[in-house]
């Protein structure tokens, strides 16, 4: 892995303090775009395709897990960069991410036995996810903290509630039955792992509320860093493509906020 040190950006809010944010769903008409603007930044990505990323990866193993209602594909132009970066990519296996089935920790608890073959040869990963499959990241890396690197998230409201999102008919279009909103549960969902953590977010996403992507209180290991792009081209906007490459270069304990 390159030692670089990952760039330190402020943090609103005293130590320790919440920040409070008013919340609620991306207006319909960022909804509504989302479809053109996806389309735009993967013309622009094709530019940005002509020049090969600097060759950080080392061969470092990072797993990545798709949003809700999308497999492995939906990703490939970000794993094909991180594979020509010099990573060794790894799609989660699942097929599409239909949601948690049943309870939420007995179904991570199978996801994590069920994605342990495939991450087994390597001793160190990393873990990428887009939207839910930004929850998978975080849970996953608690329960391997001492082999993960770096989580990185893309649009995922782990500070939120279905409220938050345009979506949530969609998840329980496809579980028949309402995302999982207990109090409880929320709230640990949105403490981070105890490893690098950064949330990926963007206030022009038309489908997740942007606020919902950010840490309400400091981590020492957590750090959400604002792009553009749409919620559906996050896995090919030329700059998300370039923060998340420049991210899993970084030392593992070069995390760290600004006083």
């Amino acid at each position: 892995m390159t030692s670089t040190s990952l760039p330190l950006l402020p943090v609103a809010g005293a130590a320790g303090a919440a920040i409070v944010a008013p919340r609620r769903r991306p207006a319909l008409s960022l909804l509504a775009s989302e479809p053109l603007r996806a389309t735009l930044e993967a013309v622009q990505a094709l530019g940005h395709w002509r020049t090969p990323p600097e060759p950080a990866g080392q061969g470092h193993t990072v797993m990545l897990f798709p949003g809700l209602g999308t497999d492995g594909l939906t990703l490939w132009p970000l794993r094909r960069h991180l594979e020509r970066a010099g990573y060794r990519t790894l799609d989660w296996g699942q097929g599409r991410n239909t949601g948690p089935r049943g309870d939420v920790d007995a179904w991570l608890d199978q996801l994590a036995e069920a994605l342990h073959p495939r991450i087994a040869p390597a001793r160190e990963l990393s873990l990428v996810g887009w939207s839910l499959g930004g929850f998978y990241a975080r849970e996953l890396a608690k329960r391997w903290h001492d082999r993960v690197h770096h989580v990185i998230t893309l649009g995922t409201p782990f500070n939120g509630s279905a409220d938050d999102t345009n979506v949530g008919w969609l998840f329980r279009l496809l579980n028949g039955r309402r995302p999982p909103d207990e109090a409880a549960l929320r709230a640990r969902l949105a403490e981070p792992p105890p490893v690098p953590t950064i949330s990926l977010y963007s206030r022009r996403d038309g489908v997740v509320s942007w606020e919902a992507c950010t840490h309400a209180r400091r981590w020492p290991l957590a750090r959400d860093i604002e792009v553009q792009a749409s919620h559906l081209g996050m896995s090919w906007a030329p700059e998300v493509l370039a923060r998340v490459s420049g991210l899993l270069a970084c030392r593992p304990g070069a995390v760290r906020l600004r006083a």
